[in-house]
């Protein structure tokens, strides 16, 4: 039998993943993507962090942009 510390890891991957699905289809809005999760704007910005969830395309820009700069 697995511990239930697996379990809950799971589960946080799980809420990690939709959150993220859900912010990326609103364009990165935290309003729109806590909407279509049913949840509040401070509730999602509570998850962001604790999930440690960081804007995606800004930095894929960032690192490109000091790639060209080299």
């Amino acid at each position: 039998m697995k511990a239930m510390g697996s379990l809950r890891q799971k589960i946080g991957e799980m809420e990690r993943d939709e959150i993220i699905t859900a912010l990326k289809e609103s364009n990165w809005i935290m309003a729109r993507a806590a909407r279509k999760l049913g949840i509040t704007e401070r509730m999602i910005g509570y998850k962001i962090k604790k999930y440690g969830i960081k804007e995606v395309r800004w930095i894929k820009a960032a690192v490109q942009e000091e790639r060209t700069a080299d």
